[in-house]
């Protein structure tokens, strides 16, 4: 299974995106609004994860890579969050991209293939998005694949402590046919 766009193939995860996605991971520009930056460990744990959640459910975060050249750029994709959320149950779209890759329209190209794959193939109702109040990139994504801004949505992240400074998270709001 794979979606492709113009520039990108949103697909399974191979073991020659380990790499690339351990440096991604590493790179404190890219994991700025995350608690921390991930070890080699905790990558190689994650795509795992994300690969079974992609057998499990048929979809998730793909690994992304860009059709010219051919190179792995990051993930996007569609997933259920494993631990509750004020709005659960819910299917969220998110995106990590390689720092290199930022500022060109991957994360949102990627996205709005994803959220057509949600909405016409999985049949989903609605799509959410979450992000850190600061993380204005994200933000400006959302609002780019026309995701509305849930003011009342705002939460405290469930896996951050109380002063953590990355807790509050702003919601956004994608239905089919809006």
């Amino acid at each position: 299974m794979l979606i492709e766009t113009s520039r990108l193939i949103l697909r399974r995860w191979q073991s020659c995106d380990v790499e690339p996605f351990v440096s991604l991971n590493a790179d404190a520009r890219v994991m700025e609004y995350f608690p921390a930056p991930l070890s080699r460990a905790e990558t190689e744990a994650m795509i795992e994860t994300l690969e079974e959640r992609i057998e499990r459910d048929g979809f998730g975060f793909w690994a992304a890579e860009l059709k010219e050249p051919r190179a792995f750029i990051g993930f996007i994709g569609l997933n259920v969050p494993a631990y509750p959320l004020p709005f659960s149950p819910c299917v969220e779209i998110g995106w990590r991209l390689a720092f290199d890759y930022w500022g060109k329209g991957y994360a949102k190209e990627g996205a709005s293939a994803a959220l057509v794959f949600g909405f016409q193939t999985l049949r989903l109702d609605e799509i959410v998005s979450f992000t850190t109040v600061n993380n204005l990139r994200s933000r400006r994504v959302m609002e780019g694949i026309g995701m509305t801004y849930d003011e009342q949505g705002d939460f405290d992240h469930p896996k951050l402590h109380d002063q953590h400074p990355l807790r509050r998270h702003v919601l956004y709001r994608k239905v089919r046919n809006a």
